[in-house]
């Protein structure tokens, strides 16, 4: 610690515990002193500190030390009393007003960020000044008590003046008993007081010969050197303005004469004479006189009280006294008391600063005030010793020790050591200060912030920046009780001290998550700035907390309403930048403008660009360049330094999306909201600000205001809504150019509840990122809010109708696609481009004139279709109208569409149309049309297939149809199944009206039917082109009826859309050229009433492709024979000849090897029993030629068996193969083979002749084999054939 006199509480103690001077003066010394504005007192004030004073002093000790710095008190007579509470009190409200008007005026700027790091020294320049000034007074309030010596007067200065008249008998008879202060009178004090006499003369009333005559008579009544003479007012003529006036600093009252003014008649020499006679005072007189007075106190204690035998006396002498009842008063000490001369040694030497010579008369009264019970004067003792430990910076525990003793027996006695005790509380904070101890120094703010309010705002006060002050600084305590003092103080009606401490927490909680507090003091600070007039500050608060989502209903209204009486109050149309409510949501603004790129539909120009730029790359001509410049060879046109700009229309608006979001739980009325826009008619003034700075905070308002929409230049929307609670809803603004020049877009205006403007910025809201190691090109970070306005340019305006935002899978319709372009310039050069085929491809304009679904039937006079040799529709990607094609004036263009429901989903159809302009002199050469629409497809029948092939014949093959109604309430009616594939016909195997009695398909329900599917043409060879020879076979599963016409699977969006369909669907590998494809045709059974379907389908298509009918790889067989026949076994065993077919389905020549088996055991034997059962049990999708059980009439002794166990293995084969064990042919593509096959029955029965195996091979490099996982060879178990013959007659 530094040295503690240069502390701060070692100051306080150099000027509060000095010597003090009574004095006591006439009223021709008062009246000649007011002439300069000053009492007496107050004339000789200035002169009482001694900063260069070089004094020996010898008290007790031998040792002599010097005293370079000295102080005395002046008081009158009057003055030496306790001071009166009640003038005391109001006195110090009167010194804390003054602070918080001085305080307010100054702290009009905004609250400053607290500096986290504070050097020791720093404390009286990071704490409010009048702090130290209100200590004093707090210290000064407790004086002249009685059980303290440091204020009893050490000498009485007497001054008459030389006009009064018998000035020797004034000088007696103003030190009278009767006009002594009371203290003396009472005993509390000496009344021995050594006087001073002196002589005042004012040179304003003639020469002083006349106080020349009268000093000599003081002399030689008084004695010569205890008079003196001073001479005032030696300035006759005019006043005398001092540059530095010495009383200035010490006149703290509100005097009517201007500080200036003060001293005026004195001249150079007055003011030395005035030094010189109090600097006698002091090292002459009262010095001398107090060290005099400390040597015989000494002797005098030493010889009663020092010593072993003094110290057993005096024990035994208050023996018992303890045992005394407690009194707050104590017993009474007069001044010739052992006691209270100990206490006037201690207090003597303390201010002549022999530290040491006080303690221990100190320690040597505090046992006795203890033992006495006189609680006061002994926490008085104890309260000095703790300054005499500090300022001999000695024992830190043992000083604070002493205080902490002192405080408490001071809080004991209550009201009578309130006083007391918060003089002592603010010496040992300043003693803990010294320390940095500022933690500790804090709660003892809190203990004496005693009951008075006003008293204990100041002490929280305090005791918040000693948690600022601590290391590390206590940030939340200090905001928290900055917040305590605030409340306090709004309780004293000290508003404007309520608004500084609670402006100070905010520098704690600004930027925090504290919401609540920070709430509570936002809110607050508005009242009290609005109860004082000043309504700016006041909304500028309250607007902080506009936003409060996380306060109650309640509160939220509160707030809200407070906020619009205030704003209403100020009586005009209050203008906010920044209102947070309702809040923006920055992040989703999105800028919509046309350029080249136009939007057909609004949700287009939500999509993203590259997804455009995807679409569109092959209809765009240099689309590399395009992709940095669309704008090229443009160069001559447009400015080099314009290259990048936005570029927009006259005559098309600019849009802007942004976000409004309501915060609160209340609705909140939002009207004209408009855009800020700021035109230019010259392209060069958007970017002449660049290196300007953004829209300077303190004239945000100003600049917006005056940015209104000039109807001349644009034409900006306004837009009213209400927001409610808890809501958020996207509004889009636009700005319209009129003409060309620069247009850029500063921010967004809103009123909220008709009575304060909000603005937002929205340069200050996109905030310039900066990417590290990647420098990138020098863009303004609000670019896009910065347009080039072009002349007005033709805009094709385009709709699809009428494209069902909901409908069904499946569901196939006409649409049109309807062009308009308003400009008086034609377009011309028309590109379009679909996103997904398979759900809209483009029509021929002749479909304009036919009518749907008519037009997909199948007509009665076959005439030949046009599908394949237009197949460049599939083909082309970028469809290109006719040329010649010119879109102008109000006629609008149509196209035909078709649209089918591919799959169940939320589907997204883009499309883009590219044309160019018929004006020669437009900047833009080209522009594109995007169209956006979202689909819903709900599911509708769910159909499946599978195929097994015939055992009666070779390419037939038992088709099983699977439908199931998906949907939750529609009835479907299945009308047509169309088979599309290399020759295939399809026929059903059973009416109609058995499989759909009530020829509707019900919502949930499944249904299941047969047909027969065979080739028509046995030989098939490669050379044929499979687009030139489609075979389709219709199947109506309707009754017949002359209004039902087939549809026509070869009509155009049919066979397209079924062409994209085989494209998407998988194909199990390439190269099989026995697939087929069905088609099923549905309709709604009877007309649809949903609400959600306004325009229901009439026509539904399902595909389904690539269902192969090589179930067993590329060779499919058959074995010919006879299936019941009669035989005399007893002449001879029975011999039967048989043939087997084999087809070769393949592209490639095939090896086939045909392995026949003998039978083990039973020889394939079987029993009625056990045909039944297998014929139930295999393959069920197949075929099964079965004699009924009834019509088997074995009459051989057969060996029955019972079901599914083998027969005796001694039994003797029943049949066997009696022709070629093992048959090896070749068997050329796309042709079959015969070849004989011979059994020898041996006994009556039904045989399964499946003894065989069929082993067949291709070539790895056949034709037609391009696909690396396709099956190169395979081995097939013979299938069940099933024989039987019955023993003649």
């Amino acid at each position: 610690m530094m040295d503690p006199a240069m502390t701060p509480l070692g100051q306080m103690l150099l000027e509060e515990i000095t010597p003090v001077v009574m004095l006591l003066s006439t009223p021709s010394v008062e009246e000649a002193s007011l002439k300069n504005g000053l009492s007496f007192l107050q004339t000789l004030t200035p002169f009482c500190s001694f900063n260069n004073i070089d004094v020996p002093v010898r008290t007790a000790s031998d040792q002599p030390y010097r005293l370079h710095k000295f102080k005395l008190r002046l008081f009158y007579a009057s003055d030496v009393r306790k001071p009166d509470m009640k003038v005391a009190k109001e006195q110090l409200k009167q010194v804390i007003t003054e602070a918080g008007e001085k305080e307010f005026s100054e702290s009009c700027s905004d609250v400053s960020e607290i500096n986290h790091e504070f050097s020791s020294s720093s404390e009286y320049q990071n704490t409010p000044s009048w702090f130290r000034f209100l200590n004093k007074e707090l210290v000064r309030v407790a004086s002249f008590s009685d059980h303290e010596a440091f204020d009893h007067p050490v000498i009485c200065l007497v001054a008459v003046s030389s006009k009064d008249e018998q000035p020797i008998s004034r000088f007696v008879d103003l030190f009278n008993t009767n006009k002594l202060p009371s203290l003396l009178n009472d005993g509390a004090m000496d009344p021995k007081v050594s006087k001073r006499y002196l002589l005042v003369h004012d040179n304003q009333d003639g020469p002083a010969d006349r106080a020349s005559k009268i000093l000599t008579d003081m002399r030689s009544t008084f004695g010569a050197s205890d008079c003196s003479l001073l001479c005032i007012n030696s300035s006759l003529d005019t006043p005398i303005k001092t540059q530095d006036n010495p009383w200035a600093s010490y006149i703290t009252d509100a005097s009517p004469t201007p500080s200036q003014d003060l001293g005026c008649f004195l001249n150079i020499d007055d003011i030395n004479e005035i030094k010189d006679l109090m600097q006698d005072l002091a090292s002459k007189y009262i010095i001398p006189n107090m060290e005099q007075k400390i040597r015989l106190l000494n002797q005098q204690v030493s010889a009663t009280r020092k010593g072993f035998k003094n110290q057993i006396k005096n024990l035994w002498w208050r023996k018992g006294k303890e045992d005394g009842a407690d009194s707050l008063n104590g017993p009474t000490y007069d001044f010739n008391s052992i006691e209270s001369q100990i206490r006037v040694l201690g207090d003597y030497a303390f201010m002549l600063r022999d530290y040491e010579l006080a303690l221990s008369n100190y320690r040597l009264i505090s046992t006795d005030y203890k033992i006495d019970k006189a609680w006061k004067r002994y926490a008085g003792v104890q309260e000095m010793m703790g300054l005499t430990y500090f300022m001999l910076d000695q024992s830190r525990k043992e000083a604070e020790y002493c205080m902490e003793n002192a405080f408490n027996t001071y809080l004991k006695l209550g009201s009578l050591g309130q006083l007391n005790a918060t003089r002592c509380g603010l010496w040992w904070i300043e003693m803990l200060k010294a320390r940095d101890q500022y933690k500790e120094a804090a709660t003892v703010y809190f203990r004496i912030c005693g009951e008075d309010i006003l008293h204990s705002a100041v002490m929280l006060e305090q005791a918040s920046y000693c948690y600022l002050l601590s290391k590390p600084s206590m940030l939340r305590k200090y905001g928290f009780h900055l917040v305590l003092s605030g409340e306090q103080y709004k309780k004293c009606d000290q508003i404007k001290h309520a608004i500084r401490t609670y402006r100070s927490a905010l520098s704690v909680f600004r930027g925090t998550t504290w919401s609540y507090i920070n709430d509570h003091v936002h809110f607050h600070i508005g009242q009290w700035y609005a109860s004082l007039g000043m309504y700016d500050v006041a909304v500028k608060h309250m607007t902080e907390i506009l936003a409060c989502s996380h306060q109650s209903k309640t509160t939220q209204e509160l707030f809200l309403g407070d906020f619009l009486q205030i704003v209403e109050k100020t009586g005009r149309m209050f203008e906010v930048t920044k209102l947070q409510l309702p809040v923006i949501n920055i992040s989703s603004l999105k800028v919509i403008f046309e350029d080249y790129r136009t939007f057909g539909t609004p949700s287009a120009a939500n999509t993203r660009e590259g997804l455009w730029r995807s679409l569109e790359e092959e209809m765009l001509p240099s689309f590399s360049a395009a992709k940095t410049n669309w704008l090229e060879l443009q160069s001559k046109l447009i400015p080099k330094k314009h290259s990048q700009s936005n570029v927009c229309v006259v005559g098309e608006a600019v849009t802007v999306n942004i976000e409004f979001k309501n915060p609160l739980q209340i609705s909140i009325p939002i009207s004209g909201v408009t855009l800020v826009c700021k035109y230019s008619a010259s392209t060069d003034d958007v970017r002449s600000d660049e290196n300007e700075s953004s829209v300077e905070k303190d004239n945000e308002v100003d600049h917006f205001g005056n940015m209104s929409s000039d109807s001349s230049s644009f034409m900006v929307s306004d837009v009213d809504f209400l927001l409610g609670g808890g809501e958020t809803t996207m509004i889009q603004l636009s700005v319209t150019p009129r003409a060309e020049g620069s247009l850029e877009i500063l921010g967004v205006r809103w009123k909220l509840s008709g009575t304060i403007v909000g603005f937002h910025n929205f340069k200050l809201g996109h905030p310039k990122k900066i990417i590290k190691g990647r420098r990138k090109k020098n863009h303004l970070p609000n670019e896009k809010f910065k347009f080039m306005v072009i002349k007005s340019i033709p805009k094709l305006q385009g709709s699809i109708h009428p494209l069902p935002g909901k409908t069904y899978a499946g569901d196939l319709r006409q649409l049109v696609l309807e062009l308009r372009n308003p400009s008086e310039f034609p377009v011309k050069n028309l590109k379009m481009k679909i996103s997904h085929p398979r759900f809209l491809i483009i029509g021929k304009q002749e479909n304009m004139k036919s009518e749907f679904p008519a037009c997909l039937r199948k007509r009665t006079v076959a005439v030949p279709s046009d599908v394949y040799a237009n197949s460049n529709i599939m083909s082309d990607t970028v469809f290109l109208f006719p040329e010649g094609t010119s879109v102008q004036g109000e006629t609008p263009f149509l196209w035909p569409l078709w649209f089918r429901a591919a799959v169940p989903g939320d589907t997204s159809l883009y499309m883009s149309i590219y044309y160019e302009m018929g004006d020669a002199s437009s900047v833009i050469k080209y522009r594109t049309l995007r169209l956006h629409y979202n689909v819903q497809v709900l599911p509708s029948l769910d159909v499946s297939f599978q195929i097994s092939p015939s055992r009666l014949k070779l390419q037939e093959f038992l088709v099983r149809l699977d439908v199931v109604n998906k949907t939750s309430s529609e009835s479907f009616q299945v009308y047509q199944l169309s088979s599309v594939g290399l020759h295939w016909e399809i026929s059903l195997l059973q009416a109609p009206d058995t499989i759909f009695p009530s020829q509707s398909l019900k919502a949930g329900q499944a249904i299941s039917c047969f047909f027969t599917l065979k080739n028509s043409s046995r030989f098939l060879t490669l050379e044929d082109n499979i687009s030139t020879l489609p075979v389709r076979s219709d199947v109506r599963l309707v009754p017949q009826s002359s209004e039902d016409l087939v549809y026509d699977i070869n009509s155009a969006p049919l066979f397209n859309f079924h062409h994209y369909e085989r494209l998407q669907q998988e194909v199990s590998y390439e190269g099989d050229l026995n697939t087929v494809d069905f088609v099923l045709i549905s309709r709604p059974f009877k007309s649809n009433d949903d609400p959600g379907f306004p325009n229901p389908p009439h026509v539904m298509s399902h595909h389904a492709c690539h269902f192969s009918t090589a179930s067993t790889g590329p060779i499919s067989w058959l074995v010919d024979g006879p299936q019941t026949l009669h035989h005399d076994f007893s002449a001879s065993f029975c011999e039967i000849s048989l043939k087997m077919h084999i087809y070769n389905s393949s592209g490639a020549t095939a090896f086939v090897r045909i392995d026949t088996l003998d039978s083990a055991g039973n020889g394939g034997h079987m029993n009625s029993v056990n045909v039944v059962q297998s014929a139930t049990t295999d393959n069920q999708a197949g075929w099964h030629d079965i004699t009924p059980v009834n019509e088997l009439k074995v009459t051989s002794n057969v060996l029955e068996t019972q079901p599914g166990k083998a027969p005796s293995l001694e039994s003797v084969s029943s049949y066997i193969w009696s022709g070629s064990i093992s048959t090896n042919l070749h068997i050329d593509a796309m042709s079959s083979a015969e070849i004989p096959l011979q059994i020898c029955v041996f006994s009556p029965g039904t045989y399964d002749l499946s003894n065989y195996v069929l082993n067949w091979k291709l070539p790895s490099n056949g034709k037609g084999d391009s696909d690396e996982t396709r099956q190169h060879s395979g081995k097939c178990q013979g299938y069940k054939y099933y024989l039987t013959v019955l023993q003649s007659t």
